[in-house]
């Protein structure tokens, strides 16, 4: 996997303060997309052992919320099983912390991953510059969803974190 940037102290892309992973990859490629640089499978930084511990050196604060995967989309393809083992591996070290993850995939296909049993949010769906609306939390446009996952998944359909 490769990614472009960790974010420290971000209080934009989930509740709370966060630590964010921008992974490289995306095949959506939504039409003014905020992180077009991002798309590029290839770009960025190889994720390695150095890049897991800053993330977990920001988790081990106590007033750190939990971690936020976004990008590109940390769904495509070549990044699945690197986020899986992540995912998995933030959760063993930091049961109380959350994890949201961004994709523009919607719900009904992506929740068959195994890594979405470790997510506590997941946005769904593709950035839609016609439906955008900057009075929503931690979305960009109407038709994307903040999505409860351990809810959705007890449930078997999607669950709203948030309206």
């Amino acid at each position: 996997m490769r990614y472009h940037n960790i974010t420290k102290d971000d209080m934009l892309n989930g509740d709370g303060l966060r630590v964010v992973l921008w992974v490289a990859g995306c095949s959506h490629c939504c039409k003014d997309c905020h992180n077009p640089v991002t798309w590029d499978p290839n770009g960025g930084l190889h994720f390695g052992r150095k890049a897991k511990q800053e993330i977990f050196d920001e988790l081990e604060k106590s007033y750190v919320s939990g971690l936020t995967l976004s990008g590109g989309d940390p769904l495509y393809p070549g990044n699945r099983l690197d986020v899986e083992g992540l995912v998995r591996e933030v959760k063993e070290k930091f049961p109380d912390k959350t994890i949201w993850l961004y994709t523009g995939g919607l719900w009904e296909k992506e929740n068959k991953y195994p890594l979405v049993k470790y997510l506590d949010v997941m946005v769904d769906g593709e950035y839609e510059r016609d439906r955008r609306n900057t009075q929503l939390y931690w979305r960009g446009s109407a038709n994307q969803r903040v999505i409860d996952v351990q809810k959705s998944l007890a449930k078997g359909e999607a669950v709203l974190y948030c309206d």
